[in-house]
């Protein structure tokens, strides 16, 4: 009797761990690869906290940033093509000449972000939070805007709908 109670808490124990574990979506050995070659494409940083963290000249191309917090960053110069950063806290963030092109940045919070000359190419920045942000010389041709209407070709700085 006591042998099954013990496997019984041990595999509750495990469970339990295994569970607590899932709820970090992102991978540590991801974070791990972006902090010491600043390459990670393709890589799951999902719900990864990022904030303030020094990303310079980044590639993480096709990368899953979903729901980080990347306040305060340094991205300036980063290829984050086709990156997911929905829901991601981009408050305050260095993306000074960031590569964004064909990015999904749905409900982000770009609030006082610096956007400047930034390549916005058919970004999709529906329900986003860009309040305060710097858009100085940022390319937004084709990107879907704050309120879901598309930005007309030559939009540079603003969207010319």
């Amino acid at each position: 009797m006591k042998k099954l109670f013990l496997s019984i808490m041990v595999t509750l124990i495990l469970v339990a761990v295994s569970f607590a574990a899932s709820l970090y979506a992102f991978s540590q050995a991801d974070v791990q690869k972006l902090t010491t070659t600043k390459q990670c494409p393709d890589c799951d940083l999902s719900e990864a906290n990022l904030g303030g963290a020094d990303l310079y000249g980044v590639y993480l191309n096709g990368a899953n940033l979903s729901g980080a917090s990347l306040n305060g960053a340094s991205l300036k110069g980063a290829w984050l093509n086709k990156v997911n950063l929905s829901g991601a806290n981009l408050s305050g963030a260095n993306l000074v000449a960031t590569q964004l092109q064909v990015s999904n940045m749905s409900g982000a919070k770009l609030i006082n972000a610096d956007l400047s000359y930034a390549n916005l190419f058919q970004v999709n920045l529906q329900g986003a939070n860009l309040s305060g942000a710097n858009l100085t010389g940022a390319l937004l041709n084709g990107a879907t805007w704050t309120d879901g209407s598309k930005c007309q070709n030559g939009a540079l700085g603003q969207c010319n709908k």
